[in-house]
């Protein structure tokens, strides 16, 4: 007890300013809108990825195929250091000339490009419960391709793909981590290695809040997904 004690009084320091010392809740919180923000990329660019490929040309399914297998295949602190040594120190890319918003904006961009090779091939999964015999009816009546995809195909994929995709943004949550590589000094891996920094005696406890707030997190994300698979897959 005198333990837990002198642990809620070490993560509660506050700064001169009045501020906590150790914001975990709010470290939660950026993990949370990193989230958010990639999660939307991932969906937006994943759903082009796909369009393109099952694109009837050859040269998009290419480039498609192409980007899904490289983001695939490079690990997610590479990319982000890919953010941070090129895109950011080598080209100059800059968002608003404050070094904190850039890095926050390029761990966002670099978590949703990795993300989004997963969500495409998600989507890609979805495609392949539709029946071809759908796509071939949409032909006959004269429907584009993108005609057939955005009012056939897509929906019913979106619908069979619930649970993957599900699995890719509970990956993203955690995955939300790695923006420390980034410099994203707010988020829980950078506030966790402040706190092991200065409070070593209590290690075991500052791992077991984390992993309990991810677990917070990330079951009620799990449960939703497995609700909306449920309740939107769709019946043949």
């Amino acid at each position: 007890m005198e333990t837990l004690t002198q642990y809620w009084e070490f993560v509660t320091q506050k700064k001169p300013d009045g501020t906590l010392l150790y914001d975990v809740l709010g470290a939660f919180w950026v993990n949370i809108q990193l989230t958010l923000w990639a999660g939307a990329v991932a969906m937006v660019l994943g759903t082009i990825i796909l369009a393109m490929r099952i694109s009837p040309i050859v040269s998009l399914r290419a480039v498609a195929t192409f980007f899904t297998n490289i983001f695939r295949d490079i690990p997610l602190t590479v990319v982000m250091l890919i953010m941070w040594l090129v895109i950011w120190t080598q080209l100059g890319v800059s968002f608003g000339g404050k070094m904190s918003t850039d890095f926050y904006i390029l761990a966002i961009i670099g978590l949703g490009l990795y993300h989004a090779s997963f969500i495409a091939e998600a989507l890609r999964s979805g495609v392949n419960t539709v029946p071809l015999g759908q796509a071939e009816a949409a032909r006959a009546i004269g429907l584009t391709f993108m005609q057939s995809a955005r009012m056939i195909v897509l929906p019913q994929a979106f619908r069979g793909a619930i649970a993957p995709i599900g699995n890719t943004i509970i990956a993203l949550i955690k995955n939300t981590t790695v923006a420390s590589v980034m410099g994203v000094a707010t988020e829980t891996s950078a506030v966790m290695s402040g706190m092991i920094e200065t409070g070593a005696n209590f290690v075991l406890l500052i791992f077991l809040t984390f992993a309990i707030g991810y677990v917070l997190i990330v079951i009620p994300v799990g449960m939703f997904f497995t609700w909306a698979s449920r309740i939107l897959a769709v019946k043949r």
